[in-house]
């Protein structure tokens, strides 16, 4: 195992990433390459993108990661297995050859929102079994639309694929199998291991639907060519990956159970490992099956880095993030959407943000929102515990806004937890870790073996009196804000 590479390919929404990495998990290669064609919106809430896209920007990064390896005295033959991660709850129709019918359905698209209404009305005593209601981002709502909405492609259609599957399919020639991490979105039982009974009435051929296995298992070679054309070893193995918010989950060193991973980019993210399903009847958590008979409850807001984005736009953020000191204790309070619409740590699609008083200045009302975002993470912490999730230290952090180390320190203070940041925390790392999974004995052992860690912040004491009363008072203000936040 020791001269094996493992490869990492991450499909997301603007292009392709791939990384080798050693049994030890230091990456030996990595390239990135975008998508040729931007992804379309033929329709307000419509977004499409070309599947071949995907394949073409993954094959560029394949060969880079080959080329990288070999300069690092690695030849291709020790690139011995992949896996693949990409959106989650993103469609595409193939036939029987694994070519694209119609664009891509991804995963942000909204058109399918009357389809999950009528599944939740359909399926209610299988959502509540499960704990997730459906929402238009999943996919069964998606396949559900086409099958009403493009009837000849899909009556034309031999397989319903995720992203992953695609390329999977491309890499193998087998477009008939996913994991279930991706089969989730798409209503596949996952406390019972089946496609469920109400799909007999959905008029969905279970034909058309793939076979699903554990992420981290074999799934087969490479077809005919495609080792030439990639770079990796003609005796490589695919190995089922997982959906990209479930791959970078594991790239952050959260393995154990207790263990949760905060990520914060544009919006945030937490999922953590539990011994039991967790059932939300406000259909604000999902559970992922971990393969190691586990399960990863998880949950998304729409606050997040965004805020920062829109409303400090052209701001250099690092010298603001030099005067935040300056600017604790502050009176604002603020809940930072920017967007209409929240979804955790409560539900509400009217949902707006606010800001409670008058900033001194910039640098103040940038310090606040700093402070409300971590207060959300604080109350979606709370959320999970409510629901029965054991929570234990150090939270795992990833994600864009770990380059902070200044938000980093308010949000560990704001939880009053220890917050651990891996190297490589991303999605392409995770499915390097997937891929090492069997020769490591277990996903687990693969984590513990494969993530390094950067550096880890421990809370601070002396503003603690202040940020806990504060955060009592944020809570005080949504409850008279959004009605849906009493709940």
């Amino acid at each position: 195992m020791t001269a094996e590479l493992f490869v990492g390919l991450d499909v997301g929404t603007q292009g392709a990433r791939a990384v080798a990495c050693d049994a030890e998990g230091r990456v030996v290669a990595e390239a990135v390459a975008p998508f040729a064609h931007a992804a379309r919106e033929p329709r307000p809430g419509w977004h499409e993108q070309r599947p071949e896209d995907w394949w073409l920007a993954s094959v560029k990064c394949l060969q880079a990661v080959a080329a990288r390896a070999e300069a690092a005295g690695r030849p291709r033959e020790a690139l011995a297995r992949i896996a693949v991660t990409s959106t989650s709850g993103t469609v595409v129709l193939v036939d029987a050859s694994g070519r694209p019918l119609l664009p891509a359905i991804m995963y942000s698209d909204g058109r399918a929102a009357e389809e999950a209404d009528r599944l939740n009305e359909a399926a209610r005593v299988f959502t509540e079994k499960v704990g997730a209601r459906f929402s238009a981002s999943f996919a069964l709502p998606k396949i559900l639309w086409l099958a009403r909405h493009r009837p000849r492609e899909f009556a034309a259609a031999a397989r319903i694929c995720h992203a992953a599957d695609f390329l999977v399919g491309r890499l193998t020639g087998h477009y008939d199998v996913t994991d279930t991490s991706n089969v989730l979105k798409t209503g596949y039982d996952l406390v019972e291991g089946r496609w469920p009974e109400f799909f007999d009435g959905l008029g969905v051929p279970q034909g058309k639907l793939p076979r699903v296995v554990r992420p981290g298992e074999p799934i087969g070679r490479l077809a005919t060519g495609v080792a030439d054309r990639t770079g990796l070893s003609r005796l490589a193995v695919v190995v089922a990956g997982a959906t990209d918010g479930t791959a970078a989950f594991l790239a952050s060193g959260a393995c154990e159970v207790g263990h949760w991973c905060s990520t914060l980019g544009t919006t945030l993210v937490l999922r953590g490992v539990s011994r039991e399903l967790l059932r939300d009847r406000l259909g604000r958590v999902y559970c992922h099956a971990h393969p190691d008979g586990y399960w990863l409850p998880g949950a998304a807001s729409n606050v997040g880095g965004e805020c920062l984005e829109v409303r400090f736009k052209g701001r250099n953020l690092a010298a603001l993030d030099a005067e935040v000191a300056d600017n604790l204790p502050n009176k604002l309070l603020i809940y930072p959407l920017v967007r209409r619409g929240e979804r955790f740590p409560f539900v509400d699609p009217a949902a707006k943000g606010f800001v409670r008083g008058r900033p001194a200045s910039r640098a103040q009302l940038y310090a606040a929102y700093l402070e409300a975002v971590a207060f959300v993470e604080r109350w979606g912490f709370e959320v999970m515990a409510g629901l029965g999730a054991p929570i234990a230290d150090p939270v795992f952090a990833s994600g864009g806004a770990t380059a902070s180390d200044v938000w980093l320190r308010l949000r560990a203070d704001v939880l009053n937890r220890p917050l651990r940041v891996a190297e490589d925390a991303h999605s392409a790392k995770g499915a390097a870790i997937l891929a090492a999974a069997s020769p490591c004995g277990s996903l687990s052992e693969a984590v513990r073996r494969m993530v390094r860690f950067r550096r880890t912040l421990e809370p601070r004491v002396r503003l603690r009196s202040y940020l806990d009363g504060k955060y009592a008072r944020f809570r005080t203000a949504c409850a008279t804000a959004y009605p849906a936040a009493n709940v």
